[in-house]
């Protein structure tokens, strides 16, 4: 009688642990299915943006007219700067002077989202376009005796395929010492206050706000909207900024500026921060 018990219990005991082994792997797979489904529709929400980017005539527009405000703002401090320091302008790099949109494109193409590697596959092309006026504006300044400094968020393995791709159209100051990438944080601040230690900086441009401060990193619950408001003076008399519709900080603030959360949660939180 004991013998069959314990050869009951072994019983039970295996069968609980091929229920609890089935069970898991059919969460793993459900799972895993629900993430690539969310990370798909992630991959289609980018569509309409990137065919205003890459489409629409106003968005040649819109970067002409920036690029123009920052002639002329550039023109003004002229007028009235004092410096014994040289004189610089410090732009972004991506959405800025380069369009790399059709990297955008190939995501949406498979169904994915954005990738280190294969966002770095993309820059190793060195084949990103010039953007409506960016090339003008930065000769405008190099006519007028400044240097120009490009500050990105792209990784340091990256220089080499960068200061390329700026050649390739011929971008003034497109070498090691005027391109700045980044080696450790995404913050541009170090970076921007090793440039002013030498030089007086002009304008910036970029296509987001913390291409020119990182006080607006972090957004709150009105997505930064505010404190744009209350620095509108510093802004208009510093800072030009292009449109950017497919990523940016902008979306960070819809997450709490926390991207660790997983597909599904990014999902609901687009569709939440929707005014209806």
């Amino acid at each position: 009688m004991k013998q069959l018990r314990k050869y009951y219990i072994i019983f039970i005991t295996s069968s609980l642990l091929i229920s609890c082994a089935a069970e898991k792997k059919t969460t793993t797979a459900t799972s895993k299915a629900t993430s690539e489904s969310a990370k798909k529709q992630m991959s289609q929400q980018l569509v309409m943006g990137v065919l205003w980017y890459q489409k629409s005539a106003e968005m040649v527009a819109a970067y002409q007219q920036a690029y123009k405000y920052a002639e002329m703002l550039l023109d003004s401090k002229l007028k009235t700067v004092r410096s014994s320091l040289p004189l610089a302008v410090v732009l972004d790099i991506d959405e800025t002077v380069l369009d790399n949109s059709p990297y955008e494109g190939q995501l949406i193409e498979k169904g994915k989202i954005y990738q280190p590697s294969t966002w770095k596959a993309w820059t190793s092309e060195a084949r990103a376009k010039a953007l409506p006026g960016a090339l003008e504006f930065v000769n405008f300044a190099k006519k007028k005796g400044l240097e120009i400094f490009y500050i990105s968020n792209r990784d340091t393995d990256e220089l080499d395929a960068t200061i390329e791709n700026l050649k390739k159209y011929r971008f003034p100051d497109a070498d090691t010492k005027h391109v700045i990438l980044k080696s450790s944080t995404s913050d541009k601040t170090e970076r921007r206050e090793k440039v002013a230690n030498s030089h007086t900086i002009l304008v910036f441009v970029g296509d987001n706000l913390t291409d020119y401060s990182e006080l607006y990193a972090d957004r709150g619950n009105d997505m930064g909207k505010e404190l744009v408001k209350k620095n509108k003076s510093e802004l208009l008399y510093n800072f030009v900024i292009l449109p950017n519709p497919m990523y940016g900080e902008w979306e960070g603030a819809i997450y709490n500026n926390d991207y660790s959360i997983d597909n599904e949660s990014k999902v609901q939180k687009r569709l939440q921060a929707i005014d209806k």
